[in-house]
């Protein structure tokens, strides 16, 4: 890492806690900052608050108290996930502190150069791509950023023959300053964390933030797919390389079924080791990034075909007596739900389904349940689903959860079926999250094969 001098003996406020703070934390002690660490939590039930004390960092916790503000700090290091209306983040940038989120913090000490994901829909996976298509080819791809691993942890390991790999929030880009990396990718860009924007066109714009600081030496990987994407390509001083699954673009594309990049074929669709359309647009950004870099195409193809997906995101379960369980539990949502089973044929597959009422009708799901063998519905919003279902004229059974659900699909599949869990609903009704409803998926399986 870079051992810069810019926070020697300067006043920093990291607000908020969670992984990525307790690493912004230390990383500025580190470099020689007085650190005070604001976070929410009580200080007994707050196990990093204990540990950074305990290291001599200063810490306040159970609130937060804008007197904390009248000492004299020169930054705020905010948790993406607190809200610039936060009474705290509105009262420093009134006194003209500037507000940084820790991947700044990543950028400014990285030896390594940085590849930036960020999208609506796609982003985890892509970066998981890359990272493993980075590393196949001898360049050593180290995930890092939203996808779990605070980027100013990993960046203080990563050497000049690395490669961050980093996945971006909405919310991490708006706290940027002179963050750049060599090569940025945007998957997608649809309508979501607008309670937290407030518009589209806000949302849209901290995404865009990722290219702020390019140059033409740079690259933006965009997703011409989209209209929205050819009118920022218009907009970015980077080099717009494009990749779209419906047209011929001087990038990667998908043609007769087959990838290409520029001109040259990569691999059969049918040869991605995950399925659905949506991850062949991942694949397609993951081979333009791989090529961008002087990937062998060889290493691009034999990691994709072996690629297994990431955890709860369409992820591969096994086979037992010739059924196939995939488990998608981060389907919150019908988006999700529509772009998982646009992978498979519907006559093959029982679908599970249903779980937090949110309030809102299916309608939008039947076409893409039309056909399907059957459902197993679960969940608060089960009556809202099964009304889909009736709709599409699909036979479903109830359960009173994801293991019951299980079964129950295991027990009506034939060999050659699928058993897809993607519930187009959050889990909180039954679960804390979709990690704990998509493990009870796995361990079920898991207990039907022995």
């Amino acid at each position: 890492m870079k051992y810069i001098e810019t926070f020697t003996n300067t006043k920093v406020l990291v607000l908020g806690l969670a992984k990525s703070g307790e690493s912004a934390a230390r990383l500025l002690d580190k470099l020689g900052a007085i650190v005070t660490v604001n976070d929410s939590k009580p200080f007994e039930e707050n196990p990093a608050a204990q540990s950074l004390l305990e290291e001599g960092i200063k810490v306040v916790t159970g609130g937060h108290p804008l007197e904390l503000l009248d000492e004299d700090f020169a930054l705020m290091v905010k948790n993406p996930g607190i809200r610039y209306d936060n009474p705290m983040v509105e009262r420093a940038l009134e006194k003209g502190i500037p507000v940084i989120t820790e991947v700044e913090l990543a950028y400014l000490i990285s030896d390594a150069p940085i590849i930036g994901i960020t999208g609506s829909n796609g982003k985890t996976t892509t970066t998981t791509m890359i990272a493993e298509v980075l590393t196949a080819g001898g360049q050593n791809g180290l995930l890092s950023g939203n996808i779990g691993f605070p980027a100013s942890q990993v960046a203080q390991t990563a050497t000049e023959q690395d490669t961050l790999v980093m996945e971006l929030s909405s919310f991490q880009l708006m706290g940027i300053e002179a963050f750049h990396p060599q090569i940025a990718v945007i998957t997608n860009l649809t309508p979501t964390h607008i309670d937290y924007h407030g518009s589209f066109e806000e949302y849209v714009a901290a995404k865009w933030n990722i290219q702020k600081n390019m140059t033409a030496k740079d690259f933006v990987v965009l997703n011409f797919n989209q209209d929205l994407a050819k009118d920022l390509a218009e907009q970015t001083a980077a080099t717009v390389v494009p990749f779209s699954s419906q047209e011929e673009v001087d990038g990667a594309y998908l043609k007769d079924q087959v990838l290409y990049f520029r001109g040259e074929a990569i691999m059969r669709a049918d040869e991605l080791g995950v399925p659905g359309s949506h991850n062949i647009e991942n694949a397609l950004a993951t081979i333009a990034v791989a090529k961008l870099r002087g990937i062998a195409s060889q290493a691009i193809k034999e990691t994709l075909s072996a690629f297994g997906g990431v955890k709860h995101r369409l992820q591969y379960a096994g086979d037992i007596k010739g059924v196939k369980f995939y488990n998608d539990s981060k389907s919150t949502n019908i988006l999700a739900a529509q772009k998982a089973l646009s992978g498979f044929d519907n006559q093959k597959v029982i679908l599970i389904a249903g779980g937090l009422d949110r309030g809102n009708e299916f309608d939008e799901l039947v076409p893409d349940i039309k056909g399907l063998k059957q459902m197993i519905i679960l969940g608060q919003s089960a009556a809202r689903v099964k009304r889909a279902a009736d709709q599409a004229g699909v036979a479903y059974q109830d359960a009173a959860d994801v293991a019951d659900a299980t079964r129950k699909a295991f027990a009506a599949a034939e060999p050659g079926d699928i058993v897809l869990l993607s519930p187009a609903n959050a889990s909180w009704d039954m679960y804390a999250n979709f990690e704990v409803r998509g493990d009870e998926f796995l361990a079920t399986v898991e207990e039907l094969k022995g």
